[in-house]
């Protein structure tokens, strides 16, 4: 680490509310906060932990494990801040998982600042960024076209526009990027009609790799790790950074956690455990003492795993009583 004129180092987690929040997202902050923990012990410099939620996605397919799945169905492609919550408790199926991940986080006294992607999108805090991409569409788009199959090439755009009809989150063709007027014209698939929108104030948000690259930019972001899936994501997203002469994170990539058939857990799937789960059964240090040994490796996720996790974490405790 060179040390260099900026007053606060920002580490960054992102997740996705298209789900309810299980151990594999609560694992991904603590997993952040254990290296900023080690980096302030090692240099005399202000930090700041970012739980940064990508909740102005559009919802691609009903998860497994929730209620009023025909209701959530009548809103797929729509930003996930935009789809009623099936629980009946929050504004919106985004703002439920929200706050059950952070009513985990809060659990253990975490300390981080939550962002939400809408919040930023809708108030104008990365239009700035989202201008400058617009500017640069031909360039970010060089570099993403060569990893997409031929089909996706043809209609493959940085910009994802919100319908003004429907609210969905379009993957459509954008016809002319327009910089001078800070818009795109696209055809609405919901009238066939030509579309002309601002990339600003949350009128469209950008695909995947781009919009990470962006808010590495926007939030000025030093550090992010991921799981091993996300390594071509990565490295799409520094080279988009880059070629805007702006600095990428370091990064640090990790194994996935796995169930009980070793297949990866998925919010969708809702094949992992919940933070509720495991404290239901077993005490928080249990949990913290399973997250922190072996931080890269793939860990496997199901219910056997609590009773052998508390068994550990017993006997550590039993071993350091010794000592």
């Amino acid at each position: 680490f060179k040390k260099f004129d900026k007053k606060c180092i920002i580490f960054e987690t992102g997740y996705g509310p298209s789900g309810l929040p299980h151990i594999g997202t609560f694992g991904e902050v603590v997993r952040t906060m254990m290296v900023q923990h080690s980096f302030t012990s090692l240099v005399d410099c202000n930090t700041k932990l970012i739980t940064f939620s990508d909740d102005m996605d559009g919802l691609r397919k009903v998860p497994e494990n929730v209620p009023k799945k025909e209701m959530l169905k009548q809103h797929l492609g729509k930003p996930l801040t935009s789809i009623p919550d099936p629980f009946e408790k929050f504004e919106s199926f985004g703002h439920h998982n929200n706050a059950k991940l952070r009513s985990f986080l809060d659990q253990f006294e975490l300390n981080y600042e939550f962002i939400s992607s809408t919040d930023k999108y809708k108030s104008g805090s990365f239009d700035s960024t989202l201008i400058t991409i617009l500017e640069n569409y031909d360039k970010i788009t060089s570099i993403v076209l060569p990893t997409l199959r031929s089909e996706r090439q043809k209609t493959y755009s940085p910009f994802l526009p919100i319908s003004p009809i429907t609210g969905e989150v379009l993957q459509v063709k954008i016809e002319e990027y327009r910089p001078s007027s800070k818009s795109i014209i696209f055809k609405d698939p919901s009238n066939n009609k030509m579309t002309e929108v601002e990339v600003t104030k949350g009128n469209c948000k950008l695909q995947w790799k781009v919009d990470w690259a962006m808010r590495w930019i926007a939030l000025e972001v030093d550090y992010e790790m991921c799981g091993k899936d996300l390594i071509e994501s990565v490295d799409l997203a520094s080279k988009i950074c880059r070629c805007l002469k702006k600095k990428s994170p370091i990064n640090l990539v990790y194994e996935m956690f796995l169930d009980e058939k070793g297949e990866k857990i998925s919010k969708s799937l809702g094949n992992g455990i919940s933070v509720d789960q495991w404290l239901r059964y077993a005490p928080p240090e249990s949990l913290s003492f399973f997250m922190f040994q072996k931080p890269k490796s793939a860990k496997k996720l199901f219910f056997d795993v609590i009773p052998k996790s508390v068994d550990e974490y017993l006997s550590f405790l039993s071993k350091i009583s010794l000592e």
